[in-house]
């Protein structure tokens, strides 16, 4: 790919971008929607359990699993 091609390819990218963020509306979330009822907010242990422990966790779970399951084809 040519020092033209490679220009080209990055303006589209970023006049892409740049038109797309320019055209997005905010989310108004200031405003109450009729029948809006919000819960209680996380704490920060909870916050930092559901998005940071939990995904980890879950991640080493699959992993775990893969490996014993793969462990055990090799002995054949």
């Amino acid at each position: 790919m040519d020092k033209k091609n490679a220009l080209r390819a990055g303006a589209v990218a970023a006049g892409t971008t740049l038109m797309m963020l320019l055209m997005s509306s905010p989310a108004l979330a200031l405003v109450r929607d009729d029948g809006d009822d919000p819960g209680p907010g996380l704490s920060v242990v909870e916050t930092l359990g559901l998005f940071v422990v939990a995904p980890i966790a879950l991640f080493a779970v699959i992993a775990g699993l893969v490996m014993v399951l793969d462990r055990s084809k090799k002995q054949a």
